[in-house]
């Protein structure tokens, strides 16, 4: 028999879907002008179903962490094929989690300590490096290669101390980089792997999801990756060990496990002895970590419930998007290097990466400002070299970061690539559009010789 509040949810969940059809439907019968339309990098992609979810979480008020949490982690880690999933309420703080997690020391004479080494590259995002100089450890950077935007795997054993301990490195803008050779690499040192998999989320190298090949992976939920929550985050592992870790700095530190709401799981909450406190101490406020409270709301889980289910239609539609713009592009491969992938990697595209070549006849600044004053939102590859931004300025290197070599490749990727987006809710008229336009700019041009 129905009750009364199912019926209250039926009649809001019905006005719900009318009011997202009102407001929120892509008019997919408009067609797209390129004389006034914007073709965004990213966005958010999402129908009724998100909404809906929303609106039941917020009917229920449960607002933190909750059945809506606990169904994406599970279904989430399902999806990856590990064994745990664990929410947070950003990448950023995924990254933050996976790196302080090997910090704990419960992991005894792995435990990465002040001053360890952890090898990782500039040209990425400033969260992949941040954990790493906060807590004062010492970021080694490596050069990458120009096609790939990924690690120069070459240099990995030049890399290499007996102050190693891990190897934290993301894959760009979607692409896999080489996890076979890193991989062995790890293994035979006996480092610690994090994959930094915000930009990767339905990556694949032969045929496993990325992420799932170091010992722990992390995601962004943020609105334009693969899949959104708004904010939000996920790390994933196979360790129980790392899983204990994760989830006590996760949740302030705490040595309980207990849900939220939840007293008494492990049936000792006033008999047991830790450190010096006294016997019997309660053990919802034992404390075996310096942690943090990084966990999402269970408003942003609903969401994400919802999103995880379109997930494979987007990886889908990222891989089209972005064989329409190599194949529409091909034409001027002597003005720009397009990106190339290894043979076992299928990626999930963040975003179309161009280069310009050596000797082409313009600067980056002067294509983008092109793209940019005709309504193609692009972006440059993060922060470039990340050693050169301001928020190194402090730091002193071979003290408080090392670099290897020259990083001419990622210098040269700051100063001459660019990207545009691939992601899901693009229209083709759109895609047709900036291939379209970056054909008419190159037009001006004669064609480079030099690569």
């Amino acid at each position: 028999m129905t009750s009364e509040s199912d019926r209250l949810k039926e009649q809001i969940f019905a006005l719900t879907k009318e009011y997202y059809k009102h407001i929120h439907q892509p008019k997919i019968h408009k067609p797209f002008n390129p004389a006034s339309d914007r073709v965004n990098y990213a966005g958010r992609v999402f129908d009724e179903s998100e909404m809906i979810n929303l609106v039941d979480s917020a009917l229920d008020f449960w607002l933190t962490y909750g059945h809506y949490s606990k169904t994406f982690e599970k279904r989430l880690a399902e999806y990856l094929g590990v064994r745990w999933a664990l929410l947070v309420n950003s990448g950023s703080s995924a990254n933050l989690l996976a790196f302080m997690a090997l910090t704990s020391p419960l992991l005894k004479e792995r435990q990465v300590k002040r001053g360890d080494e952890v090898i990782t590259v500039a040209a990425g995002f400033p969260t992949t490096i941040a954990p790493i100089v906060q807590y004062g450890a010492v970021p080694v950077f490596v050069d990458v290669e120009l096609e790939t935007a990924n690690i120069d795997v070459t240099q990995l054993k030049v890399a290499l101390s007996e102050k190693t301990k891990a190897v934290m490195l993301a894959h760009t803008l979607g692409n896999p980089f080489d996890i076979e050779k890193v991989k062995a690499f790890c293994n035979k040192h006996n480092l610690w792997l994090i994959e930094d998999n915000c930009d990767a989320l339905g990556s694949e190298y032969d045929g496993k999801k990325t992420g799932t090949f170091g010992d722990i992976g992390t995601s962004s939920f943020y609105p334009p990756h693969h899949m959104t929550m708004g904010e939000g985050g996920a790390v994933y592992t196979d360790n129980p060990l790392l899983k204990k870790i994760l989830l006590s700095i996760r949740d302030w530190g705490r040595d309980c496990w207990c849900e939220s709401g939840v007293d008494n799981t492990c049936g000792a909450r006033f008999s047991q002895q830790f450190g010096t406190l006294p016997k019997g101490y309660d053990h919802k406020y034992v404390y075996s970590h310096f942690g943090y409270n990084l966990k999402v709301t269970d408003m942003q889980a609903a969401i994400g419930v919802a999103q995880l289910e379109k997930l494979d239609d987007f990886t889908a539609a990222r891989r089209k998007h972005f064989e329409l713009l190599r194949e529409g592009l091909q034409g001027l491969k002597n003005f720009f290097i397009f990106p190339k992938t290894y043979e076992k990697a299928n990626p999930s595209w963040f975003g179309f990466l161009i280069v310009l070549r050596k000797d082409t006849p313009f600067s980056r600044n002067d294509i983008v400002g092109y793209l940019e004053k005709n309504r193609i939102q692009t972006r440059n590859l993060f922060a470039g070299n990340i050693t050169r931004q301001p928020l190194f300025n402090s730091l002193k290197e071979e003290e408080d970061y090392k670099i290897i070599g020259t990083l001419s490749q990622t210098d040269r990727l700051m100063n001459n690539a660019f990207w545009v987006g691939v992601y899901p809710g693009m229209r083709k008229e759109a895609i047709y559009y900036m291939i379209e336009t970056i054909h008419i700019f190159c037009k001006a041009f004669d064609a480079p010789t030099d690569s």
